[in-house]
């Protein structure tokens, strides 16, 4: 897959099949959409271009009040859409700018006269440009004028019609993370930066890496304990992991999160970890004492290792 951060990296493009999305976790409807595009591209004898914007406009357009979460990192979304076959994939710098494009600028300046697409795929409640003004009916005018074809992905199969990228984080902020890896068609992942912490995991024969997220942007899970797996130097390890205050522990409401490997024992600070989610063990408590926590994590690792074997 061949990925372009700036439209003038683009190279001629045989017979363009191209659809437009954010594609935030690549589920499986986006799946579906994604072989739909590549059979499409197969009969034109076209190659496919995913055409999507980075960073995400809410970010750009309310900088310190965008609300906004993704599933993924841009780094995981590209590794993912690679294995599903993707010809080229464009990432788009948004900007202030490009957002007083209109729907009709977008398409003539960038669509037809820099990519030259052939077949532009749209699904059936797909909005684009500024205001959103761009729609299927715009693009079959468009398509008339600028000589490209438009056709219209049908909706996904009814096993997965109610899936959604919002659905999806919703599940992840609820701790839902069975129901938001089924959509996801695998685990939930995400990835760190080892941080020194205060070695009271160490104490109580639980010792954990304390992890900061590369990617402030992206999603986290409900506060809680989880079953994991981590990818440390090229290699996975099953853990748990917790997510929350620490309130036996802890004297401030700072919200942490902390892996202990199981079969593990080597210092890793200053690494970077990608930690796959697999299932929420139960929710983040206070113990009287930390023998009654140790007792608990005892019991929690018990659950983790029957979950991941």
């Amino acid at each position: 897959m061949n990925v372009y951060y700036s439209i003038d990296e683009v190279p001629q493009i045989k017979n363009a099949v191209l659809t437009l999305g954010t594609f935030d976790g690549v589920h499986l409807g986006h799946q579906e959409i994604i072989s739909f595009l590549k059979k499409s591209a197969q009969e034109l004898d076209g190659e496919t271009v995913l055409f999507t914007l980075h960073p995400h406009p809410r970010i750009v357009l309310n900088p310190t009040d965008h609300g906004m979460t993704l599933i993924q990192s841009i780094d995981e979304r590209i590794k993912k859409l690679e294995r599903f076959g993707i010809d080229h994939l464009i990432l788009f710098p948004f900007s202030l700018d490009f957002s007083r494009l209109s729907a009709t600028e977008f398409v003539r300046d960038i669509l037809v006269n820099k990519i030259n697409v052939k077949l532009m795929t749209i699904g059936y409640n797909h909005h684009f440009g500024r205001n959103r003004e761009g729609n299927l009916e715009l693009l079959n005018e468009l398509g008339t004028t600028y000589d490209f074809k438009v056709q219209e992905i049908p909706a996904v199969s009814k096993s997965n019609i109610n899936i959604s990228s919002t659905k999806i984080r919703r599940a992840i902020q609820d701790g839902d993370i069975l129901k938001a890896n089924t959509f996801l068609g695998e685990p939930f992942k995400f990835e760190g930066k080892v941080m020194h912490g205060d070695q009271i995991g160490t104490k109580i024969g639980f010792p954990t890496a304390n992890i900061l997220p590369l990617d402030k942007n992206q999603v986290t899970p409900k506060n809680g304990v989880y079953a994991v797996k981590v990818k440390v130097q090229n290699k996975r390890y099953g853990g748990m992991m917790n997510i929350g205050t620490r309130p036996t522990v802890g004297k401030s409401d700072e919200r942490r999160i902390e892996v202990n490997l199981f079969d593990f024992d080597e210092m890793i600070y200053g690494q970077e970890l990608e930690v796959s989610v697999y299932n929420r063990i139960r929710s983040e408590q206070s113990f009287e004492s930390l023998d009654a926590l140790k007792e608990q994590l005892k019991h929690d690792k018990e659950a983790c290792y029957h979950i991941l074997h």
